[in-house]
């Protein structure tokens, strides 16, 4: 088990039966960014990767 595992179950527990939109997901990562500079990167990637997912592979 990653240590950020234990970061997702608590989202899912406590916040897994709400439905939210990217807009809102998108806002809240700039929040984060905002008190957090030093994970605009990880911020980033992650969205990055979301925005791509039903890419197709090459």
């Amino acid at each position: 088990m990653y240590f950020t595992d234990r970061g997702i179950e608590e989202l899912e527990d406590r916040r897994g039966q709400e439905e939210v939109t990217f807009e809102w997901l998108a806002e809240r990562l700039r929040e984060f960014v905002d008190l957090n500079p030093e994970f605009e990167i990880p911020v980033e990637r992650l969205a990055t990767w979301l925005a791509r997912l039903d890419d197709e592979e090459e």
